[in-house]
């Protein structure tokens, strides 16, 4: 067997499961979960029907690029996203839709490091999506981690890493909106950060698939590409972004969306893929364009989450350090007690289950930046949702 599988991590949901053993929480209290980012809001119909009517290609063989009518509508809806110019994204060179940004993220880290160099590096937020480490692990890199904490906003002050991280790093992994914290990188981070890969010769991948769940519709986040193009690198050397359905327009379960940016790099990437075998069948890249080209659902969607966090905050408001995130669908409040003990109580006490802050995150020397945070994730319905916030302020009178 491969050794570097001896290296990986259990996935926080294993540790979570083992947390909760034995545990009875009371009876009469419906169970609430706000651990797994799983959206919970309908999918929209209209791509429902779009996959439904055309089953009949499952007898297709789908192509490892995917159709071209694909890449031309997440072209078209980057280009417009983005505030991209017209043609600037290339369906064929720069375009590759995938599997769900999980499969590519994983992926990706085995096309790009080069694992006969002196120490590769693939750095990392922390807290992160433990994708990213898996990803470096199996690829024979060393996952390095910048603390992300209240007191950097959540965002590491790129320029005083050491340099001689970044001297060994291969692959940065970026989260923005950020997982769990929900931070935003700014338009001077990218500035920092490309500035450093030009200078060290690594790639950026900057995992987006939050980027269409934000508050402030006159302010979506901003995305790499955007921050390139901004900054006159309209050719997005050395910069990938990854893209999503799953949380953009609640279809986790169709596994599809995309990666864009620097052309050579993704040749290289489809020609990994294409001995990976990950191409997506043909009904699904049909929804998808629905999905994409559409966005009147992905309003509404964060119209229903504008409401959940407005609700969850005012009834936790003075009983909880917590605060609304830039954008996403968690809460990341700072704890009474350490994570796992809260996480448990709160199972035994409320039947409410969250995410220990410090399965996200790994020990460093300054400690573990999850540790006395829990992960809330408000995917559940409205009326569970503000239950859950009831119960969370009688659970927090015993502090």
């Amino acid at each position: 067997m491969n050794p570097d599988l001896n290296h990986l991590h259990p996935y926080p949901f294993e540790k979570l499961a083992r947390l909760k053993a034995g545990i009875e929480p009371p009876e009469h209290l419906s169970p609430i979960a706000l651990s797994i980012g799983e959206p919970k809001h309908e999918p929209p119909a209209f791509v429902l029907d779009t996959l439904s009517q055309n089953l009949k290609r499952v007898a297709n063989y789908p192509a490892t690029k995917g159709l071209p009518e694909l890449r031309q509508a997440i072209a078209r809806w980057a280009e417009t996203r983005f505030e991209l110019t017209a043609g600037q994204l290339d369906p064929e060179t720069q375009v590759l839709p995938v599997n769900g940004t999980r499969e590519a993220l994983f992926a990706f880290a085995q096309a790009v490091v080069d694992r006969t160099a002196d120490n590769p590096l693939v750095v990392s937020p922390n807290p992160f999506y433990q994708i990213y480490e898996g990803a470096a692990l199996l690829a024979g890199a060393r996952p390095a981690f910048l603390n992300c904490t209240a007191d950097n906003h959540y965002i590491p002050d790129f320029a005083a890493v050491d340099p001689n991280i970044w001297k060994h790093c291969q692959l940065l992994y970026l989260c923005s909106p950020g997982n769990p914290t929900g931070a935003v990188l700014t338009l001077e981070h990218w500035r920092t950060l490309l500035a450093l890969a030009d200078e060290y010769d690594f790639v950026i991948a900057s995992d987006e698939c939050y980027s269409e769940l934000y508050f402030d519709e006159q302010a979506p986040p901003l995305g790499l590409l955007q921050a390139c193009t901004e900054l006159g690198r309209e050719d997005f050397r050395r910069c990938v972004v990854f893209h999503s359905l799953s949380k953009r327009s609640n279809l986790p379960g169709l596994r599809s969306g995309f990666v864009a940016g620097d052309a050579s790099i993704l040749a290289e990437f489809l020609r990994y893929r294409t001995y990976h075998g990950c191409a997506m069948p043909v009904p699904s890249q049909l929804a998808s364009i629905a999905a994409w080209e559409d966005e009147a659902h992905v309003r509404a969607n964060r119209d229903l989450y504008r409401q959940k966090f407005a609700a969850v905050l005012e009834v936790l408001d003075g009983c909880m350090d917590v605060a609304k995130p830039e954008a996403g669908f968690y809460l990341w409040p700072r704890t009474p007690v350490d994570s796992e003990t809260f996480a448990r109580e709160l199972f035994a006490q409320q039947n409410i289950t969250v995410l220990p802050g410090n399965y996200l995150a790994r020990n460093t020397e300054t400690g573990n930046p999850g540790d006395h945070y829990v992960r809330m994730a408000l995917v559940a319905s409205l009326d569970e949702c503000v239950e859950a916030a009831h119960r969370i302020r009688e659970f927090m009178k015993q502090y």
